[in-house]
C-alpha cells in the first residue's frame, strides 16, 4: 500500500510565504534500505537500553480528562501504568511481527513513508536542517525514510529500542529537552492511554515553529492494542493548544485514513 493525500474542506491556517522547500542531500538510498532491514535483523533480539533513561511510573503520567470525541476502550483499563506498558510490549516485541517488519515490510514502509515525507518537503513543512522524531517508531521505518529523503538528523523512540535508528522512550513522557526537534511525526496516536498526555509532550518538545504530523484513522477501529478510537478528528486538534491547523487531508497509511498537520505556535 501506497500513501497518497487528498485535501479535506476544513479551515486551514495559511502556510507562511516565504516557506520553501530546500534541496535535497546526496544520499545512497540503495544501501540505507539494504543495510538498516540487515542491522534491525542483527539487533531483533538483543536490544539494549543502558544509555536510555527509565520509563516514567503512573506517578510521572496523569489520567486524561473526558473527551466526547475520543473513546477510551473498556479494555484499557489496566491495573496500573505497568501494566498498560507490558500491554503495548506484547506487540512491540513480538518475534513474529518483528521478523515481518524487518523483512517483508521493510522496503514498502520506507517507500512509502518517504513519498509522504518528499511532499512535507515540497510543501516546505520539512528542510534537510531539520531535526526530526518519529514517535512510536517501532524499527525505524519511518526514521529510515527521513534520512532517505535528505533528513539525517532523524530518531525515533519505542518502548523497546531498536539501535541505531529507535531509542527507548515513552511517548507519554519524551526524555527530551523542551524544543529539542523541528519535526515531529507518529501514526501510533491510538495506542495513548493518556491523549492529552501524548499531544503535550510532542507540543513541549516541538520548537516555536515547529511541525507535528500525525497519522490517524477517524471512526475506524484499531487493533487489540489500540487504547482509544478516534471518533472525529476534532478531538484531536483540540488538544493541540499551543499549535494552529496546517492541514487536514485524505491518507491512505496501513490502515489510517487521516493526515493532520499542524505548526506549533511561535509565542504562547
Amino acid at each position: 500500500r501506497h500513501i497518497n493525500t487528498r485535501p479535506l474542506s476544513l479551515p486551514v491556517a495559511a502556510m507562511p510565504a516565504d516557506a520553501k522547500p530546500r534541496a535535497l542531500l546526496p544520499v545512497r538510498p540503495l544501501l540505507l534500505l539494504l543495510s538498516i532491514p540487515f542491522l534491525s535483523l542483527l539487533l531483533l533480539y538483543g536490544y539494549s537500553s543502558s544509555s536510555a533513561p527509565p520509563l516514567p511510573n503512573a506517578a510521572a503520567v496523569r489520567a486524561s480528562p473526558p473527551n466526547p470525541h475520543i473513546r477510551m476502550r473498556r479494555g484499557a483499563a489496566f491495573r496500573s501504568y505497568d501494566d498498560y506498558l507490558r500491554h503495548q510490549l506484547n506487540k512491540t516485541l513480538d518475534p513474529r511481527l518483528r521478523r515481518v517488519w524487518a523483512t517483508r515490510d521493510w522496503r514498502r514502509k520506507v517507500d512509502a513513508f518517504a513519498r509522504a515525507f518528499r511532499a512535507l518537503q515540497a510543501e516546505g513543512l520539512l528542510s534537510n536542517a531539520s531535526r526530526a522524531l518519529c514517535v512510536g517508531a517501532r524499527l525505524g521505518q519511518e526514521v529510515a525514510a527521513l534520512r532517505l529523503v535528505g533528513v539525517p538528523d532523524a530518531v525515533g523512540i519505542d518502548l523497546a529500542p531498536a539501535p541505531p535508528l529507535v531509542l527507548r522512550g515513552d511517548f507519554h513522557a519524551q526524555p527530551f529537552a523542551d524544543g529539542a526537534f523541528d519535526f515531529e511525526f507518529s501514526n501510533v496516536f491510538d495506542h495513548a492511554l493518556y491523549p492529552d498526555r501524548f499531544v503535550a509532550e510532542i507540543e513541549r518538545t516541538l520548537r516555536p515553529g515547529g511541525v507535528a504530523v500525525l497519522h490517524v484513522a477517524v471512526h475506524r477501529r484499531g487493533d487489540k492494542y489500540s487504547a482509544n478510537d478516534l471518533l472525529d478528528v476534532d478531538g484531536l486538534l483540540a488538544l493541540f493548544r499551543r499549535s494552529e491547523v496546517v492541514r487536514v487531508s485524505k491518507v491512505d497509511a496501513f490502515g489510517l485514513d487521516t493526515e493532520v498537520v499542524l505548526r506549533k505556535k511561535r509565542s504562547p
